[in-house]
């Protein structure tokens, strides 16, 4: 689902001009589209994924993303929660077969942002690196995947399929291995996920069943852990509808074996929701905006820690609470990235992403 923090980004990277920033995103890629020789290409329903190519980069796209949730425990069975998400922000559109710019003139044609997290004993660890696209710094492959931004790297071995995640920031660190299960389970209509009621929308599916083990540095300590995770895909060349404050997004692993994806984009006075049920015998289910309920408890100040999910026609009624402790994203682009456990009529963990409150 997320993530449009890219306007002070590429402003930095490409030195735009204060008539640029003020346009955003938009009329910063409108610029491009004007002079580039093929249009950024914008998802729609009857859109099908391709594997294992859409693992990989769309560079005709404006602005995509990989990202990877963990709820992990250690050898004592602390709980931990782990994040990482490279962005790719394009400026100027590219078909995929066509052949890179040459490295040697400093292109600029996309930026590229990293983020990592981890949540530990009522601590919340972040960092954030960014780098210019086509130079070297930066980029992804689908097959064998690889997704990196200098030491961060997201790696798959050709001979097991196994992934290698690693991460080094200040003082904390972190090296998994990431084995895949199940088959990717595309959102919305076939993998085109809609965000708005008038249609705008994204590609977006997600590998809801990975073995993770590995290593967590923090400090001084070097814990074993070991867990589950979830990872999404998602691109688009479109962002937030106008009136769209922020997001609020949910992807819960259940005791019983099912696992649910929801979100909603809030508006004024309303807001637009979507889901996937995933059962743990048979088929995906699409959720339409009516099948699904979400609110926050009342009496919460800025970042609502608790909420109430409901989805009806599967009994689903549960309360989704993150610990206690600070769980803010504090970069360019600040946001709420936290664990949660699942309580009431189903049990389980999870990970929460909200966005828009307060300033």
């Amino acid at each position: 689902m997320r993530r449009f923090f890219w306007l002070v980004f590429v402003a930095v990277l490409a030195g735009c001009s204060e008539q640029t920033e003020q346009a955003g995103f938009a009329g910063l890629a409108g610029v491009a589209d004007s002079e580039a020789e093929v249009p950024f290409l914008q998802p729609g329903p009857g859109d099908q994924l391709r594997f294992p190519e859409d693992f990989g980069p769309h560079p005709q796209h404006r602005i995509e993303w990989w990202y990877l949730t963990a709820n992990l425990e250690t050898a004592e069975g602390d709980p931990l929660g782990l994040q990482w998400t490279q962005f790719r922000q394009a400026i100027k559109p590219r078909p995929a077969e066509a052949e890179p710019p040459d490295a040697a003139n400093w292109p600029l044609e996309a930026a590229w942002m990293a983020h990592a997290a981890v949540s530990f004993d009522g601590q919340h660890y972040f960092a954030e690196k960014l780098a210019r696209g086509d130079v070297g710094h930066a980029g992804a492959r689908a097959d064998p995947l690889a997704v990196w931004l200098d030491g961060w790297q997201l790696t798959e071995s050709p001979e097991d399929r196994v992934w290698r995640l690693q991460v080094s920031a200040d003082n904390w660190a972190y090296d998994l291995s990431l084995r895949i299960n199940g088959d990717p389970v595309a959102h919305g209509d076939q993998g085109f996920s809609a965000k708005s009621a008038s249609g705008e929308g994204s590609m977006y599916f997600s590998l809801v069943d990975i073995r993770i083990d590995g290593t967590v540095t923090l400090g001084d300590r070097t814990l074993d852990v070991s867990g589950q995770g979830w990872f999404d895909r998602e691109w688009s060349s479109q962002f937030l509808k106008t009136g769209q404050q922020g997001w609020d997004w949910f992807a819960l692993h259940l005791d019983s074996g099912d696992k649910l994806m929801a979100f909603q984009l809030r508006e004024e006075d309303e807001a637009f929701r979507s889901g996937t049920w995933i059962p743990a015998e048979g088929q995906p289910v699409a959720l339409e905006p009516d099948q699904l309920r979400m609110e926050p408890v009342s009496g919460q100040e800025g970042y609502p820690r608790q909420w109430l999910l409901e989805v009806p026609d599967y009994d689903v009624r549960v309360e989704v609470s993150a610990p206690a402790g600070d769980y803010r994203n504090t970069g360019l682009y600040p946001y709420w990235e936290s664990p949660v456990t699942v309580s009431g009529s189903h049990s389980g963990v999870g990970y929460m992403e909200l966005t828009g409150y307060g300033k």
